[in-house]
């Protein structure tokens, strides 16, 4: 499995607005998109204007595909929001409780 991460400051107050873009616009893309697993959106406690989407795929293809393919539009889309341009990451999922992914072992 492999995971990319969007951190995001939005401009003052305008986090919950793009809370709602993502559920409302983005996931319905997201959903449809081959190798799409799960995401999760999380806001700081501490700083209610920065926030990290986190999508999980089946592959690095099919999240290189979704980057190539559709992200773009998707960043046009939150871009007003948006107090700077996000930072994408990818990783690979080495354990998750959630996906039920063990951890590998050393060799």
């Amino acid at each position: 499995m492999f995971t990319r991460t969007v951190e995001v400051t939005t401009k003052p107050g305008k986090s919950q607005e793009l809370t709602s873009i993502i559920n409302d616009k983005v996931l319905p893309i997201l959903k449809k998109q081959v190798g799409f697993v799960d995401e999760t959106v999380l806001v700081s406690d501490t700083d209610p204007d920065r926030g990290l989407a986190i999508s999980f795929w089946n592959t690095k293809q099919d999240a290189e595909r979704y980057q190539k393919e559709q992200y773009p539009a998707i960043h046009e889309m939150i871009r007003p929001l948006l107090d700077a341009d996000p930072v994408v990451r990818t990783f690979n999922v080495d354990s998750s409780t959630t996906h039920k992914i063990a951890a590998t072992k050393a060799a």
